[in-house]
């Protein structure tokens, strides 16, 4: 066995995950690249500052929006604080996006060659926790049998390669797409909204992390919601949106539970 003896985060420097802790809400917020922060050690990936605050570091708006919606539905969200470009936490670590030598069309110098040993100490450190903390909180929940939905936030680029998308938020799912439908019937009930069906991306085991091993494996009511980041740049935009989403979510968890008797799988 191999031993990771080398540390990436200083004492002095940020948790790789933060918790705003919630009431009895059935919701648990997750956010896998609300944070920017790069560990001193990787000297900023050889990138410059601006473009650590571009989409390709993070998902802009995210982080406070989701404090916001977990106020409003007194739900705890789950926080990832270190860029994507240091470790995806959204991406299967075998995936060849876990690390990305480019994003976009932007180098990305300190991934470049990395060996193995490189790749396990940023897994150890900045992915593991993470998913630690959303395992031990579902953990807790099932052993107390107390009731579970994980809502996975993420925000997207109103253009993406010259293309313009035109969607101002987008459900997402992979084998079980009843709860995300629910919530894309409610918001499109909104007036002016056009929300994507598995758009602008979509979920799959061999591209996304949270939702197949978190939500799927144990049968949870789950959704990945997508928001256009210019709708939430700035803290009018995020708290509308977090109003709506805690309205709309609690209205859609509520109808599912009339619905179906919840089964893995079951249509």
């Amino acid at each position: 066995m191999v031993v990771l003896a080398k540390k990436l985060l200083a004492a002095d420097e940020p948790a790789p995950v933060s918790v705003t802790e919630g009431g009895k809400s059935p919701f648990l917020l997750v956010a896998d690249h609300a944070g920017n922060l790069i560990p001193r050690a990787l000297g900023r990936l050889g990138i410059a500052e601006g473009d650590c605050q571009r989409h390709i570091a993070w998902d802009i708006g995210i982080a406070s929006l989701g404090r916001l919606l977990a106020n409003a539905l007194d739900a705890t969200l789950i926080q990832q604080n270190y860029s994507r470009l240091v470790i995806d936490c959204n991406r299967p670590l075998e995936s060849t996006t876990s690390i990305a030598d480019i994003s976009e069309d932007t180098p990305i110098p300190g991934n470049a060659g990395l060996s193995d040993c490189a790749r396990q100490i940023r897994a150890r450190e900045i992915f593991r926790p993470y998913h630690d903390r959303i395992e031990a909180e579902l953990d807790c929940r099932g052993q107390s049998g107390r009731a579970a939905a994980l809502i996975s936030l993420h925000s997207f680029t109103p253009v993406f390669k010259g293309a313009t998308r035109p969607w101002h938020a987008g459900v997402l799912y992979n084998r079980d797409a009843r709860f995300a439908h629910r919530l894309k019937a409610l918001l499109n009930e909104e007036n002016g909204l056009f929300v994507g069906d598995n758009a602008p991306y979509i979920v799959s085991d061999a591209s996304d992390y949270t939702i197949p091993i978190h939500a799927e494996r144990r049968g949870l009511h789950h959704v990945l919601v997508e928001i256009r980041q210019d709708l939430i740049a700035d803290e009018s935009g995020q708290r509308a949106w977090a109003l709506r989403l805690a309205r709309l979510l609690q209205r859609a968890y509520q109808e599912q539970l009339s619905k179906y008797e919840w089964r893995p799988g079951r249509e």
